[in-house]
């Protein structure tokens, strides 16, 4: 299932967005980046990541038509998968023998998950990590040439260190700097995307 846009927006919802309108100013951004910014904002009620997030437009630009073109998209967790509220998710995680393939190659559970993920989708897919900096630490190592990867693990080891390692990386990327991150952060930057209709930044025609 793939559903890119909606039709109808909740009261509450578009209430919320007044008020974290009020409270920062995202005017600066482009449209995709700001609609991934005022939906991580809104997912977690923290101001902070206007500031925090990294976000280049012409990467979301990437992700979006990846998704349009129905990617696929995985996930790191079922929390993350579970907040994705418009399409089918992968989670690797769940598969059978992933706890024997992190044993044998003496890494996480995270890990082996991403690198059986691998060995299944080719290039072009849209991987969310909202828990796990090392299937994030995957990713960056065999996930092949993907649309976009959001990196935006949460905790106290690692997570800097592997969403600055994205960063780096030159791929097309959402992630943040400092130790916040999470599930509902992951998915909401997802749902930004999934929900924003071509009109909001399509070029027009010359």
């Amino acid at each position: 299932m793939r559903r890119m846009g909606r039709d109808r927006v909740h009261p509450i919802e578009v209430e919320s967005m007044r008020i974290l309108a009020s409270r920062v100013d995202l005017s600066r951004l482009g449209p995709l980046s700001r609609a991934v910014t005022e939906r991580v904002v809104h997912a977690s009620a923290d101001l902070r990541y206007a500031e925090d997030l990294a976000v280049e437009e012409a990467a979301l630009r990437h992700g979006w038509r990846a998704l349009s073109d129905g990617a696929p998209i995985i996930a790191d967790s079922r929390m993350v998968a579970a907040g994705i509220t418009s399409a089918d998710v992968e989670v690797p995680l769940a598969w059978p023998g992933v706890a024997e393939r992190a044993l044998e190659r003496g890494t996480t559970r995270s890990a082996a998950a991403v690198e059986l993920a691998c060995e299944r989708f080719g290039p072009g897919a849209v991987w969310a990590v909202g828990n796990a900096p090392t299937a994030l630490e995957a990713i960056l190592a065999h996930a092949p040439a993907p649309a976009l990867v959001v990196g935006l693990p949460v905790g106290f080891v690692g997570a800097v260190e592997s969403k600055a390692a994205l960063r780096a990386s030159g791929l097309p990327s959402v992630s943040n700097r400092s130790e916040l991150g999470g599930s509902a952060v992951a998915a909401a930057a997802v749902n930004a995307l999934l929900y924003s209709a071509p009109t909001v930044f399509e070029e027009k025609p010359r």
